[in-house]
């Protein structure tokens, strides 16, 4: 995630300096001066994704569960709604795909111990952008507001659990997102680069069968954690 956040610095500089028109100039050309006046405008976005849990317990005497994030990708939509000059009413429909991996501790068979947690989300998140005074062609915002997601490979339905080698989480989960980014204006679309946090709200987690199960028995709760870098067209 490091070398994501590297990557969309570059970006942010490669996609300024190549403006001949001067973007970041003092006294730059004004490209697409009335875009942001229009009540509704829509968009897509790609981007990239690191997913983590964060894990509570019932008891710290025991060894945590690693938890390991991979990157994974991000599709989709964004309409927009203008409430105010500097206000928006943001929906980002999104298929995000992801992994994470836990080792759990305590264990000498590594078929037990590892899991790969695979997952294709629908993400559903309605935010609130709340913009600053334009500058030139840029202009940085900030959003915040709340999501739903389902989980499509949760394994909610299966009885099968950890003693099959299947983890289970639930299906809908409830999250809160903060983040920040930049309007860049060119001469025929808007470029919006930004970084947003995923809070989950709510434990994941489906106890195993067993209410003793080595895997399941001592976490108090498991919610989502997750880094999204996207790169947004209008």
């Amino acid at each position: 995630m490091k070398k994501l956040i590297i990557l969309l610095l570059v970006l942010f500089s490669s996609f300024g300096f190549s403006q001949t028109k001067g973007m970041f100039s003092y006294d730059p050309l004004l490209n697409l001066e009335n875009f942001d006046k229009a009540n509704v405008y829509w968009g897509y976005f790609l981007g990239f994704n690191s997913y983590g849990f964060k894990i509570d317990y019932k008891s710290y005497q025991m060894v945590d569960v690693q938890v390991e994030s991979t990157s994974g990708f991000n599709v989709g939509l964004v309409g927009d709604l203008r409430l105010h000059e500097y206000i928006n009413l943001r929906f980002e429909p999104g298929l995000y795909y992801t992994q994470r991996n836990l080792m759990f501790p305590n264990f000498t068979n590594q078929l037990d111990a590892y899991r790969e947690v695979k997952s294709t989300y629908i993400h559903l998140p309605l935010l609130l952008k709340f913009s600053a005074l334009r500058t030139g062609n840029v202009r940085p915002y900030l959003t915040a507001g709340l999501s739903r997601t389902l989980n499509l490979g949760s394994n909610s339905n299966s009885t099968d659990d950890n003693l099959q080698q299947r983890f289970r989480v639930k299906s809908w989960t409830s999250n809160y997102e903060l983040g920040f980014g930049v309007d860049l204006y060119f001469e025929y679309f808007k470029f919006s680069p930004s970084i947003r946090g995923v809070f989950g709200l709510e434990d994941e987690l489906i106890r195993d069968n067993d209410p003793n199960s080595p895997w399941t028995s001592n976490i108090e709760s498991m919610k989502t954690r997750a880094i999204i870098i996207n790169f947004t067209f209008h």
